[in-house]
């Protein structure tokens, strides 16, 4: 049985001292009676200040269980690249998750699929989770190519990678024409791209990987829409961005 997962992508929002408050805010007002795994992915400045406010919070409250995220990585573990993060860095800092392949990172900083297939498989090596996003534009949509664009994603991006590995792995589908801007896909469109990428799952590895196989989706996800998206056979969570930064709104996302 899959279980519900819903991550928050703060984006480049929340500065330490902001991301401490926001995790005692949440921890002070706490519920999560869907028993759903829960991740916040916040900038690489506030990572260690949210792991340990959570450890702290999760000391007091032992049903507040909440992993955390890095919102990207690099897929070298050290050396002469500057402004990038390894994923030993993260591992040493405790973290858990990893959001590989944002259509942000892919469109405003040129990342590759070839890249995105390196960054999975250093990520898998260092015993990270990625969250891997996938998702077409509008213009594609429009042309009637966005389910075979988003399955080219997933043939260049798994490329060389294991069925085990698959298993620690989670999709976001996201269309990049709903991120951020308010429009979202309907639920019957979303099930239907979470359908195929299942499907295409159990083409690349087995029935059985394609069946426990967590897909979320993102795009302009909040509270009035989550509980018709979760309701879709084939959606198992959502990779949530502005609505994840405000307690309210993520709390109610989570109690769907």
């Amino acid at each position: 049985m899959r279980i519900p997962f819903i991550a928050g992508n703060w984006k480049m929002n929340l500065n330490h001292n902001e991301a401490i408050k926001f995790i005692d805010d949440l921890s002070y007002k706490f519920e999560n009676k869907n028993k759903i795994n829960i991740a916040v992915c916040p900038p690489f400045t506030s990572l260690r200040s949210v792991i340990l406010t959570l450890e702290d919070e999760m000391n007091k409250n032992s049903n507040m269980i909440i992993k955390v995220g890095a919102q990207n990585m690099y897929f070298e573990d050290k050396g002469a690249f500057t402004g990038e993060v390894s994923p030993e860095m993260l591992k040493a800092l405790g973290v858990e998750y990893v959001i590989i392949g944002h259509s942000e990172r892919r469109e405003i900083f040129g990342e590759t699929d070839e890249l995105i297939n390196k960054k999975l498989k250093s990520a898998f090596k260092h015993n990270l989770k990625p969250i891997l996003c996938v998702g077409e534009s509008l213009k594609i949509r429009e042309e009637g190519k966005a389910k075979e664009f988003t399955l080219s994603q997933l043939d260049k991006d798994l490329d060389g990678i294991s069925e085990a590995e698959i298993n620690n792995l989670t999709i976001a589908y996201e269309p990049i024409w709903a991120i951020g801007t308010g429009r979202t896909a309907t639920p019957q469109d979303a099930n239907e791209m979470c359908n195929a990428i299942r499907e295409k799952i159990s083409i690349l590895y087995s029935e059985n990987c394609a069946k426990n196989l967590i897909i979320q989706y993102g795009g302009s996800v909040k509270p009035s829409n989550i509980k018709e998206l979760m309701s879709m056979p084939d959606i198992d969570g959502a990779l949530v961005g502005g609505a994840s930064i405000n307690v309210d709104d993520f709390l109610a996302i989570i109690n769907y």
